[in-house]
């Protein structure tokens, strides 16, 4: 009997956030796995608040959820709350915070796994690549109203992947190694079992039919199994968006997920117009993936079926011009704005780069830039500490 699975019901261009955060030594920057201890206290705390604070996969991480935003803003908020209550822990235990997609320096064989059949199982089955899995990012849920809406917005959101990859892109060293790519965690994550980009299905009985042979054949156990870089999240009624590195700031969460917000409702007014949404063929996605993972914001990225290639920088600037209307209805007009500061300013992984020129290639210099920038937002690339 094929899988049948319900689409939660969701008001609609709602938000939701997720953020995966690093534990730091503050003397040496390094990876410590200190969270089983630190989440006791947190769980619980966390458990009257619209926030929660739980673990990840290694002891070295935690993960901070906001509830139910109406609005950016609301959901920043959570997260802001989430944050002081994850520091009145960390702080008298001589932990440090930070965020990118990958950290500097930390080896994966120095890392520990969170004792859970989950995580356990993950290992057993994929082995070295999942013992690398030392990579961090956010996930942006929307509401989705209408389950018919979900793979037309999917489909065409994918086109805008790598505009997100690019804006996010945190992850340029690994374990200590220049990689040459802005997002090294974009390339790295795509190893495990059904992670990388979303299959180009186009209506709900297709995605059910996916999961009806995943699970037959063993591939997974359920829907939450489903790693895409763009996924339906059924339990919440949400098309959830994990393409992104770690974003190293609030504010720059903050954007990312206006952008999201702001693309989603955009699509979905098309769709209640009658209009059939933009697609792009696989290979050019994959494309568009692999190049905004190395080149970030200095990307050229295809951008229609006819093949047109434009730099990711002025195509941002396009979409931003024309969605500001939007963004100012939905109330994230100064998150959604805050795409230009970005763009002004350089992504994450230009200023980590920049930071490691500075001090003569010494990563250590970027995990305090890094662990600075989260205390108090983005940093000038030539700021001194």
């Amino acid at each position: 009997m094929r899988v049948k699975l319900e689409f939660a019901s969701s008001a609609r261009s709602t938000v939701g956030l997720e953020w995966e955060i690093m534990l730091a030594d503050p003397a040496t920057g390094d990876l410590v796995g200190r969270a089983p201890e630190l989440l006791a206290a947190l769980e619980a705390e966390s458990a009257d608040e619209r926030h929660t604070v739980t673990g990840e996969l290694l002891t070295n991480t935690i993960e901070v959820t906001s509830g139910i935003g109406d609005s950016v803003a609301h959901a920043v908020d959570d997260i802001a709350n989430a944050i002081t209550a994850v520091r009145a822990a960390t702080d008298p235990a001589g932990v440090e915070l930070l965020s990118a997609g990958s950290h500097p320096f930390a080896q994966w064989f120095d890392q520990q796994v969170t004792d859970k059949s989950r995580y356990h199982t993950l290992i057993e089955r994929t082995q070295w690549w999942g013992r690398n899995m030392m990579i961090w990012g956010i996930h942006v849920h929307i509401g989705v109203e209408d389950q018919r809406k979900v793979f037309p917005i999917i489909n065409a959101l994918a086109g805008f992947l790598p505009h997100l990859q690019s804006l996010a892109a945190s992850s340029p060293f690994w374990a200590g190694e220049r990689t040459g790519y802005a997002s090294n965690r974009a390339l790295v994550f795509q190893q495990l079992p059904t992670a990388g980009l979303p299959w180009p299905l186009h209506d709900w009985s297709q995605y059910e039919s996916y999961l009806d042979d995943m699970v037959r054949t063993g591939v997974m156990a359920d829907a939450t199994e489903v790693r895409w870089d763009i996924r339906p999240a059924p339990r919440w009624g949400t098309i959830e968006v994990r393409a992104c590195d770690g974003l190293s700031t609030l504010p720059e969460l903050a954007s990312v997920a206006a952008l999201v917000q702001v693309l989603v409702e955009d699509f979905s007014r098309q769709l209640d117009e009658g209009k059939t949404l933009p697609e792009l063929p696989a290979w050019f996605h994959r494309e568009n993936k692999w190049r905004a993972a190395r080149y970030g914001l200095e990307a050229r990225v295809i951008v229609d079926a006819a093949g047109t290639q434009r730099p990711v920088r002025e195509h941002l600037a396009e979409t931003l011009e024309a969605l500001t209307p939007t963004a100012v209805e939905l109330g994230c007009g100064r998150e959604f704005g805050g795409i230009a500061t970005i763009l002004d300013g350089g992504a994450s992984y230009a200023r980590q780069l920049a930071i490691a020129d500075a001090a003569g290639g010494e990563l250590s210099a970027v995990v305090q830039h890094l662990i600075r920038e989260f205390r108090s937002g983005p940093e000038s690339s030539t700021e001194e500490p």
